[in-house]
């Protein structure tokens, strides 16, 4: 006669319960049979087996108890054990494991503690395995910090010890079942119709576009918005450390980095995959994030007839972000002159897009710059639009405004010879009310 479960009384009873039921639940089941039937009907034996399980023990719980119970055994079955409701939640963005014992989830752009736990490190290390198993990645003393994504899209980043001291952690960004399109972008205020219009116009008309902003500030998010506006008769190759881009255009050519094998070998970098898209007939190419010296690929590309490219990278500002472009083309470690780096970035970009988390947790367009040229050294900027930030009220909501400069782009000829024509009012000059 199996031993008696322990009752649910408590947190820890209960969860005694639900590892007692999921351990004997895999002994009973047929996990053979477990990719040959659908998914429906394995969770129809899975709850027929455990109310069979419940019951023959006596174990004293209610319904509600027990259809939690039963929920939670599937989660660890088939999906992520307890990160499921966060998972199936869309109004969470990002998930944060800082240990088995603590879960945060970001809302709205806020961070908030949840009452999600594991059982300890071995559960937690269990559900990570499962996450970097699914995409032939692995996670252990020898590699201890793996990028991985779910079948969602979502990115994962999980780090263990060692070199996570008090245990293994997890970070997942999440990414909506229904990404933000362009019209989500408006009514959440995050720019305005004027600079939507006009940046719209800067990608059908090739321009070169560098979309610049911190950790969670949108980049992705903008990048995928932007993406939307260019035409299906374009082939277009994308290139990630982790593909996270949504294109629905028809001719897309994903290409994803691989790192190293177990002996340290193999890995390809982005500089790698940049330079052999070039060898495929590409009328676009989208870099997911400049990082390290594919910079110069990227820039070289621009330069030399792949206009239309998009990428992102991590600045707080449009001049940060032509700084960070110059520390990364010094990293190719061909000794080429400031000057001459500036020169390259000047002539290959042709508007930086500044997107910013605010306190409050909203994410805005803050500058749309344009690259004019050279002043003598240094590259040239003009802010065609800015959003001002005039305070904060007493709930945290962060006050301002977008405003036009008055500048009126010196792209505009370029739009025009595409046959976009934007209104001359869209640019004039709007005081701070």
């Amino acid at each position: 006669m199996p031993p008696q479960l322990p009752g649910p009384g408590t947190r820890a009873d209960f969860s005694a319960v639900k590892t007692a039921i999921h351990r004997r639940l895999i002994q009973k089941l047929n996990l053979d049979r477990l990719n040959e039937i659908k998914r429906e009907e394995v969770r129809r034996e899975v709850s027929q087996i455990l109310e069979a399980l419940v019951v023959g023990e006596s174990t004293p719980m209610n319904l509600q108890e027990r259809e939690r119970l039963a929920q939670e055994v599937l989660d660890e079955v088939f999906g992520l054990g307890p990160l499921e409701p966060l998972l199936n939640d869309p109004t969470v963005s990002d998930i944060l494991v800082n240990t088995y014992r603590r879960v945060y989830v970001e809302r709205n752009g806020l961070l908030e503690m949840t009452s999600v736990q594991f059982r300890d490190d071995a559960h937690l290390m269990g559900i990570i395995d499962r996450i970097v198993s699914a995409i032939g990645r692995r996670v252990d003393e020898s590699s201890p910090m793996v990028d991985a994504r779910l079948a969602d899209g979502s990115r994962v980043n999980a780090i263990i010890p060692p070199l996570s001291v008090d245990g293994p952690c997890l970070s997942i960004r999440r990414f909506g079942r229904d990404p933000l399109t362009a019209d989500d972008l408006i009514t959440n205020n995050t720019l305005t119709p004027s600079m939507l219009e006009l940046l719209q116009g800067c990608v059908k008309a090739r321009l070169n576009i560098l979309i610049s902003g911190g950790t969670g500030a949108g980049k992705t998010t903008f990048l995928n918005v932007l993406s939307s506006f260019i035409s299906d008769r374009e082939r277009i190759v994308t290139i990630e450390d982790a593909a996270e881009l949504q294109l629905h255009q028809d001719h897309v050519v994903r290409l994803e980095t691989r790192p190293p094998n177990i002996e340290g070998k193999g890995a390809v970098h982005q500089r790698q995959l940049l330079i052999n898209s070039l060898r495929m007939r590409p009328d676009r190419i989208i870099v997911g994030e400049v990082r390290s010296d594919e910079a110069l690929d990227m820039l070289q590309a621009m330069n030399t007839g792949h206009d239309g490219s998009l990428t992102t990278i991590h600045a707080n500002a449009p001049r940060d972000a032509l700084g960070r472009l110059e520390t990364m083309v010094a990293m190719a470690n061909l000794n080429i002159p400031d000057t001459v780096c500036r020169r390259q970035i000047s002539s290959a970009l042709d508007v930086v897009v500044q997107v910013s988390r605010l306190s409050d947790g909203t994410r805005k367009v803050t500058n749309v710059s344009e690259i004019t040229g050279m002043e003598g050294d240094i590259v040239a900027m003009q802010d065609i639009f800015v959003f001002e930030k005039h305070g904060v009220r007493e709930n945290g909501e962060v006050l301002g405004e977008f405003r036009a400069t008055g500048i009126r782009p010196k792209f505009s000829d370029r739009l025009l010879v595409t046959g976009i024509q934007l209104p001359a009012a869209m640019f004039e000059f709007a005081r701070r009310r």
